[in-house]
């Protein structure tokens, strides 16, 4: 199989961490966005949306979407839950994370690690915090209650959540402030097979 994407991108670590925990064997090919290498032919018609990462099979079919490519690789692996509602909750965090936290704090990260924090993106950066900071609290209160997402097994919905709140601090987001998330950091980066960002 072979993926798209670059590995300092939340999106595209993901698929990387989860590979990487599943000891499954891959070729990486390095995407540019910033050089528009999403915006080419041969990409778009790999995925018209023009977004990493991008899953190609062995057997050619593609898929694309973060997410959706770690419910498929995840697939009959300890990553996901056998009981349907535990599934569910999976999804619930899963979701929440492409709506309520990528959206503030990938964004926030994008405009000043990538971007150089230029002084037209300056009040857009200011503007993610708070939502980037309610998204964290709720993670927070969540890991209270449980070691991980969902009860005591690291899943998808983890490693969904993981790429970019461990690099919160990247888009201005103190993580001292949510012990119980560093907490959560420290063991999901505790697993065999566990590999950083970059």
């Amino acid at each position: 199989m072979i993926i798209y994407g670059d590995v300092g991108s939340g999106n595209c670590y993901k698929i990387k961490l989860l590979l990487s925990l599943l000891n499954i064997k891959h070729r990486w090919v390095h995407i540019d966005i910033l050089k528009k290498d999403t915006q080419t032919a041969d990409f778009l018609f790999l995925n018209p949306n023009g977004k990493i990462p991008v899953l190609v099979l062995d057997d050619g079919r593609v898929l694309s979407e973060s997410n959706a490519i770690l419910g498929y690789l995840a697939e009959e692996t300890e990553f996901i839950a056998t009981d349907s509602y535990m599934r569910a909750k999976k999804y619930q965090w899963m979701f929440f994370e492409q709506y309520s936290h990528e959206p503030f704090i990938a964004v926030a990260r994008f405009i000043n690690k990538y971007l150089g924090l230029p002084e037209n993106r300056i009040a857009d950066y200011h503007n993610l915090q708070p939502n980037g900071h309610r998204a964290l609290s709720i993670m927070n209160q969540e890991l209270a209650k449980s070691d991980y997402f969902i009860g005591s097994q690291l899943t998808i919905a983890d490693i969904a959540l993981y790429a970019y709140t461990h690099v919160a601090d990247e888009g201005g987001f103190d993580l001292t402030l949510y012990p119980n998330i560093q907490a959560w950091c420290q063991r999901i980066r505790k697993y065999s097979g566990y590999v950083g960002m970059g």
